[in-house]
């Protein structure tokens, strides 16, 4: 088969979608931090569309696998965050991992800072991913493919290295979820 790059580039529809175009909407966190269209939204530089695992039930017959569907799995979410001088976004979610367990008395708060996803914990929050296609037409307000993650809550959040060295840079930090499930436009 002669390979023809016609073929190649007619497949690949709108020139393909490119990883630079997406938000992260946050709503719910602790000091006000993460209304759509806010700070969080702004300032979340990197994320990821997530992935899930559906595992497998091995079972055996004449000293044969047989193989099943098992229960699907969902990987944590980590998201990098450009850090302002504020630490808004950084206090907000030391704050709603304080009220999840304290630092110092390893317990939670009667009443956490949160208000509660549709995932049931009153610390757990819902989010949304979008990936925005190049073109205005590609969807509501450009949306080619969105996530909602449901139930999440943080469960990592990285150390801000500091350096005398370091000139002409911005701080930056991940923060890991986890998550009860997503949907997405194609799923329920």
């Amino acid at each position: 088969m002669a390979f023809q790059i016609s073929e190649f580039t007619s497949a690949l529809q709108a020139d393909g979608a490119r990883p630079n175009l997406f938000q992260v909407v946050m709503t719910g966190l602790p000091n006000g931090v993460g209304q759509s269209g806010q700070p969080f939204s702004f300032l979340c530089k990197a994320a990821q569309l997530p992935g899930s695992s559906i595992g497998t039930v091995p079972l055996y017959y004449f000293g044969r696998e047989a193989k099943f569907a098992g229960n699907r799995s969902f990987a944590d979410w980590t998201v990098t965050i450009i850090n302002d001088e504020n630490f808004d976004i950084r206090n907000s979610i030391e704050v709603w991992m304080n009220s999840i367990n304290s630092n110092a008395g390893n317990t939670r708060l009667a009443s956490p800072v949160i208000g509660g996803g549709s995932g049931g914990q009153p610390y757990a929050i819902d989010a949304t991913v979008n990936q925005f296609g190049k073109s205005a037409t590609a969807g509501s307000n450009g949306v080619i493919k969105s996530y909602n993650f449901v139930g999440m809550f943080p469960v990592d959040l990285s150390p801000i290295d500091l350096d005398w060295g370091t000139n002409d840079s911005v701080e930056e930090f991940t923060t890991t979820f986890t998550y009860q499930y997503w949907t997405s436009n194609t799923t329920s």
